[in-house]
């Protein structure tokens, strides 16, 4: 269980039999009240947004989320097909709402980590955690234009899976770039 001070950003925590992200938290307290902890929580099966008090009073469950690797295999009209790790016959699919923007970074035959919530009666997958940064390579890019820095020495790049992404000038079509996953930002040259 956790104290209602212990509900901080990343912490996935069950509110009304359903698993929770916290967004972001921060505890304050007004004249003559006792401390609370006002915090935004995400539904990780809905997607929806809430703000939500909790008072020193409270506690919450933290989710039991279990991390267990999966390939991704190819979509298809909005359906995400993966497989178990070391059995490919294993196949399953998965909704565009369970995989969300991770979808932009994922290539085929990449291994993702995916989010099992451990019920009393079963296990549902409510989402997937990509590596933080991805090897891909540059599918489209613009000419390089010297003395084009006025706006910073960056272009935007189209990568193999469809995804675009800001880049310094000197990036090419052809290239592999390692783009970090959380932020949908160019990272580095991958060797």
């Amino acid at each position: 269980m956790l104290q209602y001070s212990e509900i901080k950003p990343k912490k996935i925590i069950i509110l009304d039999d359903e698993p929770w992200e916290v967004l972001t938290s921060q505890i304050t307290k007004k004249s003559r009240q006792k401390a609370s902890n006002q915090a935004k929580l995400k539904s990780i099966k809905t997607g929806k947004v809430v703000e939500r008090a909790f008072h020193q009073a409270d506690s919450v469950k933290e989710a039991d989320i279990i991390k267990k690797p999966i390939k991704y295999l190819y979509s298809n009209k909005g359906e995400f097909w993966f497989c178990e790790e070391n059995n490919p016959s294993a196949r399953f699919t998965l909704e565009e709402s369970i995989i969300g923007d991770n979808s932009k970074f994922m290539k085929e035959n990449t291994l993702v980590d995916a989010l099992v919530f451990d019920t009393t009666d079963e296990e549902e997958i409510i989402g997937i955690k990509l590596p933080i940064k991805v090897d891909l390579k540059v599918a489209e890019a613009p000419p390089n234009i010297k003395g084009n820095t006025s706006s910073g020495g960056n272009k935007k790049v189209v990568l193999e899976t469809g995804a675009e992404v800001s880049t310094p000038l000197f990036i090419e079509e052809g290239e592999i770039i390692r783009v970090n996953t959380e932020t949908g930002e160019y990272a580095e040259r991958a060797n």
